[in-house]
């Protein structure tokens, strides 16, 4: 049987009334978003990073450029 925890106690999700269900779905999929969201967070600051580090060398390579 599918249990859902709330506040370190869990409930039988069959034993709950159509309106609890429903709640537990919607709260399900938000949880869901929120991994998604945080998935995408972690491949942005990853892209972050790699343009930052492109930048500086560019900056680095551009100013050694100009000084010789």
């Amino acid at each position: 049987m599918t249990k859902v925890k709330i506040d370190d106690t869990e409930y039988e999700l069959d034993s709950l009334s159509d309106k609890a269900k429903a709640i537990a779905a919607h709260l399900h999929a938000v949880n869901v978003e929120i991994d998604r969201f945080r998935a995408q967070t972690a491949i942005y600051q990853t892209a972050r990073s790699a343009y930052v580090r492109s930048l500086k060398e560019e900056i680095e390579t551009s100013l050694a450029a100009n000084a010789a």
